[in-house]
Order: C-alpha cells, then sequence, then structure tokens
C-alpha cells in the first residue's frame, strides 16, 4: 500500500508499506473531475500535477490528516498506478479492506457549499443546508464501499468546512440512501439480506459499466476479479455467481455444525469402542 506524506519542507512524498507495516492514515473520498484534473501516480513520480485542480484535493487531506495527529494520508487518483493492471486489480480487491482500516475517512462534497451557512457548523446539520439529496458523491457507485467500510467518516464542503460524520448525520444519510441506522453504526454487512444490499445501489451509477458490479463485492464480502470489457451484464453474472456460491458453502457449513451438535456424545463413545478394535485389526492384516 502507497501513502502520502507532507515532509517538514513541505514537499509530498509518497511511500509503500508492507500490508504488516502500514502506520496510522487518513483516505478521501471523493467524486473525480476530468481525467485532466485529478493528479496521477505518474505525475507523483515525476514531481508535477501542482497546477492542477485535484491538487487542492490533496492539500486538504494532507492538512487535515496532520490536525487529527495522522502523518500519512490515502488518495486513490494518485496512490494506484491505473497503468499497470495487474495493481489496479489488486487494488480494486483491497479497496474495502483499505478503507476498513483507516483511522479517518474524509469525504470531500465537491458540490456542497457552506458559504450560505454558518462556518463553524458542528456535527448537527440539516439536510435542507447539506442538500445532501444533491449530492453527486451519494449518486457514485464505489462511494457505497467508502461510506460503509471505515468506522469514522466526516463530511467536508467545498471551502473543506466540516459538516459532520456519518452517525450525527446518519438521518439524513438514511433518507437518501435508505441504508439501515445499523449498517451506518458498523454492523456487519452480512446481517443484511443479499436484496437488502442490492438494495443500497439503486440510483448510484459508474463511469465505466463493469464497475458496477465491482464496487459491490466487497459489500457482499466475495472476490471477483476485474476484467475490463467484459460489459456490465457479464460482470453482474459472476457477482450472482459468487454470491451464490458463497450462500451454498455457508448453508453447508451451517448444516454440519447442527449435525455435529446434535449427535448424542454417548452415542460417540460406543461408536469409537466399537470401531476401535476393527480399525486395529485391519492395520495388522
Amino acid at each position: 500500500m502507497r501513502l502520502l506524506k507532507y515532509g517538514e519542507d513541505g514537499e509530498l512524498t509518497i511511500t509503500s508499506f508492507d500490508d504488516n507495516a502500514i502506520p496510522p492514515y487518513a483516505i478521501l473520498s471523493h467524486t473525480w473531475g476530468a481525467d485532466t484534473e485529478e493528479v496521477t501516480f505518474t505525475d507523483l513520480t515525476k514531481s508535477s500535477g501542482k497546477d492542477k485542480p485535484g491538487y487542492k484535493k490533496i492539500r486538504f487531506c494532507g492538512e487535515q490528516a496532520s490536525k487529527d495527529g495522522l502523518e500519512y494520508f490515502w488518495i486513490d487518483t494518485c496512490c494506484i498506478n491505473k497503468e499497470n493492471q495487474a495493481e489496479l486489480s489488486l487494488a480494486i480487491d483491497s479497496m474495502f479492506r483499505w478503507y476498513r482500516n483507516s483511522a479517518r475517512c474524509y469525504v470531500y462534497l465537491a458540490d456542497v457549499s457552506s458559504q450560505t451557512s454558518n462556518t463553524n457548523l458542528e456535527p448537527s446539520v440539516h439536510q435542507s443546508d447539506l442538500q445532501i439529496s444533491q449530492c453527486r458523491w451519494f449518486k457514485r457507485g464505489w462511494t457505497l464501499q467508502e461510506l460503509l467500510a471505515p468506522s469514522v467518516v466526516e463530511f467536508f464542503s467545498r471551502e473543506w468546512c466540516k459538516l459532520g460524520d456519518k452517525i450525527s448525520l446518519k438521518s439524513d444519510i438514511h433518507e437518501v440512501t435508505a441504508i439501515p441506522y445499523e449498517a451506518l453504526e458498523g454492523a456487519p454487512l452480512s446481517q443484511f439480506s443479499v436484496e437488502e444490499r442490492f438494495r443500497w445501489r439503486q440510483n448510484r451509477h459508474t463511469k465505466l459499466k463493469e464497475d458496477a458490479a465491482y464496487s459491490l463485492s466487497s459489500i457482499f464480502d466475495v472476490d471477483i476479479a476485474p476484467v475490463y470489457g467484459e460489459g456490465g451484464e457479464e460482470a453482474f453474472r459472476r457477482l450472482h455467481d459468487k454470491i451464490r456460491e458463497q450462500g451454498e458453502c455457508r448453508r453447508k457449513r451451517e448444516e454440519c455444525l447442527r449435525d455435529l451438535y446434535a449427535t448424542d456424545p454417548r452415542k460417540d463413545k460406543k461408536r469409537i469402542e466399537e470401531t476401535k478394535g476393527g480399525l486395529l485389526a485391519d492395520s495388522y492384516r
């Protein structure tokens, strides 16, 4: 996993960490601008990109992380080398875990302004002030897991004013997304039915058709290798197949446990005693 850090000289650096040595970090959730506006991994390796509009998000994330006592932070636009397909596939598989393991997730709402409201907003903010229902962030496919995976999710306006977090704003978020309070509060997603979890993706869209399926794989705790070009229909077929396989494995495991618990220990003892002699006898043949 690569993480960003601002040095004492104010320069941005990027460092790779092994999975067992990742330091605490903040993570950014946002909606992308045009490809030419975002700072890429290639830009960072060339020490360029500061003149791009997307660099402001990097600066904000680094400054906010520092305020929260975090030295490192992660942003998808520039911490993943998307020109490397193997790395991109691994990143997609790891994304839910990276968001879940973050110390804080900052959600940047580029289309929400706090200038018409109190600039020192506390966690209790009305939906009418935030215009949450109109936010692009709530209409994107990938942001579903970015909302559910982290334990701490904080929302910021385009002026970088904190608007609240997913707990203080859960009523507003629930109204927009129909996601139950329990899920927003961190309940295991497995306790919600497959049908209910699929409903959470309603009105969400992705730039690539396949991503509509890939962005849901971690919501169902299944792995599907991304195959861009296969089309949305085939991607969803593979997703449904994986979910079905997972359900069958779970049912078989539960049946085995039921059979195990239903066995009378006294009968087990008798069966062992009766077969022990036969097993030993067979070994001398």
